[in-house]
């Protein structure tokens, strides 16, 4: 089957071919028939199976024929992140490159004053991220009551965001007669609530089981023996140092963890740049932009790059923490291996990953993934005894760690034990005890307990005082007193004193 079987315009054909595709995949040839037909499509596939083009070519068809008004899109697109709203954007402008239909792209991280201007002169194709969309409408910057279609994509995503209420609220704002394209990986229950309710009938697609991995991808995991970030990074370098890598997206939990990993590669000499949430719009673009055109080759991502990007000559993927949600696994490795081509995905497991490791088995329908051996680069390479501090602080510095406030490094305490037994010695040198007898040494433990107790002709070790000066100590606590005070002491606060009316 062809494009052309699909029923599909002679313009948009020509579109299709200039793109460099001849045969529609599964989830479109399924999808793209009762789409033009105006039926509401709940789609299901696995990441990297072709979905934009899914809505993106029977949108462009239906809307081939009418006008844009002021404010009023005839048609929304919703993208839980960034990165995937900019690349259906970029699909429409490839499909829709033989049709006059204007566009808007509504994110974070752009001008307002932009966005208003397109919404001003009036657009076709509306794509924007929920928390965005819902600014412009608040401001009364935009009406969604001429909505034609309204297409949802990565719901799952949607659901692990927590977008789910401003997809209902969006969901109500617009009339009930739209076409409804709903579209997403995996299927839980939350999902499925929505599509029974904002869904008319829907025909379901369904090309492969929910949360399956693709054929074309070899899966392979390396056991760390140590939680030992140190360790993994070790390993991940010696991981990505091979000769078959060609380029790589490394997968983090945490945004912390993407930053430390990546300035850890660059100063070890790989080309390697974070991409998360907490970064400006303008350098996650750029890195994209970088990585894509093959400047960059290895993308140190958060999550944010797991669902729906479309880099098609990714050819590994490095898991260097385990995904906490089984789901998440299926779409990471999802980024290589597409259009058909060969990919490989890594996953770096710790003896405290086991219970997530077992759920993404059972996800993935899987017994075991294939362990390689690494027995001998951890037997020239043991892991750290003291642990990087939380926030990766004392990466890759010769093993030196930052001391706390008010804490002095193990050389400054040896340092200062030195010196305090130094001075003590030259003390007990220049001015010998009354009874001719060398006084004993005491510990300092000792001193504490004993302060009530110290003979007369004991002098102060100035040693130890002037070491608990270096270390911070408050200088009152090094006054001794003849006495142990009991309660209030001698002195009894006036209120105290003060005669109570009965």
């Amino acid at each position: 089957m062809s494009f052309a079987d699909l029923g599909l315009s002679p313009k948009l054909l020509e579109a299709i071919a200039a793109a460099g595709y001849e045969n529609p995949t599964p989830i479109q040839k399924e999808a793209i028939p009762p789409a033009l037909k105006g039926q509401d499509v709940l789609g299901i596939a696995q990441t990297g199976t072709g979905k934009t083009a899914s809505f993106t070519l029977p949108m462009i068809e239906r809307l081939s024929k009418g006008r844009a008004r002021a404010r009023m899109p005839r048609s929304l697109v919703l993208a839980p992140t960034r990165e995937l709203a900019a690349q259906v954007a970029e699909n429409f402008e490839k499909y829709g490159a033989n049709h006059k239909l204007s566009m808007a792209l509504l994110i974070g991280g752009v001008s307002f004053g932009d966005q208003d201007a397109k919404l001003t002169r009036g657009v076709d194709v509306l794509i924007a991220t929920p928390g965005r969309l819902l600014d412009h409408f608040e401001r009364g910057r935009l009406l969604l009551t001429g909505i034609e279609v309204m297409v949802v994509d990565e719901a799952d995503r949607m659901l692990d965001m927590g977008f789910i209420p401003d997809i209902e609220k969006i969901f109500k704002l617009t009339p009930m007669t739209r076409q409804t394209l709903f579209f997403s990986a995996t299927m839980p229950p939350e999902i499925q609530r929505i599509t029974d309710q904002f869904l008319h009938q829907p025909v379901r697609v369904e090309v492969s089981r929910p949360a399956t991995t693709a054929d074309t991808i070899k899966q392979n995991i390396v056991r760390v023996p140590s939680k030992d970030d140190r360790q993994k990074r070790a390993v991940l370098r010696e991981l990505i140092g091979k000769d078959d890598v060609k380029n790589g997206i490394i997968f983090c939990n945490r945004k912390s963890t993407v930053d430390v990993v990546a300035k850890s590669l660059q100063k070890h000499g790989f080309n390697a740049r974070p991409i998360h949430g907490d970064l400006a719009q303008s350098f996650r673009t750029e890195t994209l932009d970088k990585f894509r055109s093959d400047d960059l080759q290895f993308l140190v991502a958060s999550d944010v790059a797991a669902r729906g990007l479309d880099i098609p000559a990714v050819s590994h993927v490095f898991n260097f923490d385990v995904p906490i949600h089984s789901d998440d696994y299926v779409h990471r490795i999802g980024r290589t291996g597409r259009a058909g081509r060969k990919g490989a995905a890594l996953m770096l497991v710790t003896p405290a990953d086991g219970k997530h490791l077992d759920s993404i088995l059972k996800t993935i329908g899987a017994k075991e993934i294939e362990e390689l051996d690494f027995s001998e680069f951890f037997e020239a390479n043991p892991a750290s005894e003291r642990p990087d501090r939380k926030g990766g602080r004392g990466d890759d510095k010769g093993g030196k760690r930052r001391s706390r406030r008010g804490e002095r490094s193990s050389s400054e305490r040896s340092s200062g034990e030195r010196s305090g037994r130094n001075e003590t010695k030259d003390a007990k040198e220049t001015k010998e005890p009354a009874n001719d007898q060398p006084a004993a040494e005491k510990p300092v433990d000792a001193e504490v307990d004993n302060d009530n107790a110290a003979p007369a002709n004991k002098q102060p070790d100035e040693g130890r005082s002037s070491k608990r000066r270096r270390g911070g100590g408050d200088a009152r606590s090094s006054r001794r007193r003849e006495e142990a005070v009991v309660g209030l002491g001698d002195h009894v606060p006036a209120f105290l004193t003060r005669k109570v009316a009965r």
